[in-house]
């Protein structure tokens, strides 16, 4: 008989995909081991591989959580409105994603090639599908212009924040989402 699942499963999982991402961003996927990774959660390696047969399922869940939310955001975020509505509701969710989970997010920028190719092409996936949501508002908003060039560079504009933006400094994350669009609506020089 199958022993019944913890009624905290979710939330230790949780709890291990967090610190792992801590970890990853800090050292690198391969500077860290899953014993690091233990150790980090005050548990034992067998818990881990309780929750997570191999350590690259943990990246690939460390990347696939994070993604989901992100590509869930832009659906929802693009279900109604003008293409300006729909990007204003798109940067912001992005934005407000993006505070509190800037390890998830340096593991998704920096270590995409740790992946088995399998997982990989999951994940790429799943960017591809945020990329061409972006896309279909640019081709909206701008039809004379290419949409992918345009698309990337609004990336370029909030994909690396977790770098430098500090949400309890001149800006929140609101007021820095209005920023990037008006930037990408725009211009920086209002004409």
């Amino acid at each position: 008989m199958a022993r019944p699942q913890s009624p905290d499963y979710d939330k230790r999982r949780e709890t291990i995909l967090a610190a792992a991402a801590h970890l990853f961003a800090r050292r690198g996927f391969q500077g860290a081991s899953v014993a690091d990774l233990a150790k980090a959660c005050r548990t034992s390696k067998s818990l881990i591989y309780h929750y997570f047969p191999s350590k690259d399922d943990i990246l690939y869940a460390t990347m696939a959580t994070h993604l989901d939310a992100l590509v869930e955001a832009a659906e929802r975020a693009t279900q109604s409105g003008s293409a300006k509505v729909k990007l204003r509701a798109l940067t912001l969710a992005f934005m407000r994603l993006y505070v509190g989970a800037e390890d998830s997010h340096k593991v998704l920028l920096n270590e995409l090639d740790n992946l088995p190719p399998a997982r990989r092409t999951e994940v790429v996936a799943k960017q591809r599908r945020i990329i061409a949501t972006v896309e279909r508002l640019v081709r909206e908003l701008r039809p004379d212009r290419p949409a992918l060039p345009l698309a990337m560079l609004f990336f370029g504009m909030i994909n690396w924040t977790h770098t430098w933006f500090r949400p309890r400094g001149a800006l929140d994350a609101d007021e820095l989402a209005e920023m990037a669009v008006d930037v990408m609506l725009n211009g920086v020089q209002a004409s």
